[in-house]
């Protein structure tokens, strides 16, 4: 059976100009899921996070590397047709586009007709409408159809970190664009500036001790 999701030596460079010899920024990652699973998706702004979605879904071109989405290249996938393999729900609801030199009838179809693999961008959690509950349940309906879910948070209040603690079966932490995946909230804070970045929201638990992954 092929992996839900496979990220192979995958590897996005900007640079700030086309007479720029080196890039300004690099995007790297090796990531490989094969369950169903909510994915808590962390890390500091500018880390790479949009754009590590937008690789996976194959609106963003990689320098190197390939992502495959049920055993299928996404960016071999007629265009149109990959959002029925992975789909980027953006906080903006608005989807950018790159630019693509490949003609349509030259790329492959879709080997599914319906997403396999979510990706929500900073999705607009608020406790005062109810809405929170309603994305709550949405992620675990996804989850308990055999979908592979990530959720990407830039929590600023410490309820939205226990709520991702207590949604996630694993985590991406990424940083200066390295992506990580760990499989617990423990390993979370164990990587290279995670309790730098979270703050004050993971120094103490409600009782003034220390956080732990229990």
């Amino acid at each position: 059976m092929s992996d839900l999701l496979r990220v192979d030596s995958l590897r996005k460079e900007y640079r700030s100009s086309v007479f720029a010899r080196a890039p300004s920024f690099v995007l790297q990652a090796d990531l490989r899921f094969d369950r169903p699973q909510i994915v808590g998706v962390l890390g500091p702004n500018g880390s790479g996070k949009t754009t590590l979605f937008e690789l996976i879904t194959g609106s963003n071109a990689p320098t190197a590397g390939r992502v495959c989405v049920a055993g299928q290249d996404i960016h071999r996938v007629r265009r149109r047709e990959r959002g029925q393999l992975a789909r980027h729900y953006h906080q903006s609801y608005q989807v950018r586009r790159f630019r693509s030199w490949v003609p349509e009838p030259l790329l492959q179809r879709a080997v599914r007709e319906e997403a396999l693999v979510h990706l929500f961008d900073e999705p607009q959690l608020n406790t005062q409408d109810g809405y929170v509950g309603f994305m709550l349940t949405f992620f675990r309906e996804l989850r308990r159809r055999d979908r592979l879910v990530f959720v990407c948070l830039h929590p600023n209040e410490r309820w939205q970190l226990d709520l991702l603690r207590e949604l996630a079966e694993g985590f991406v932490f990424i940083a200066r664009g390295q992506v990580t995946a760990v499989p617990d909230f423990e390993a979370l804070l164990a990587q290279p500036g995670a309790r730098d970045y979270l703050g004050r929201l993971c120094a103490t638990d409600g009782a003034g001790g220390a956080v732990t992954a229990g």
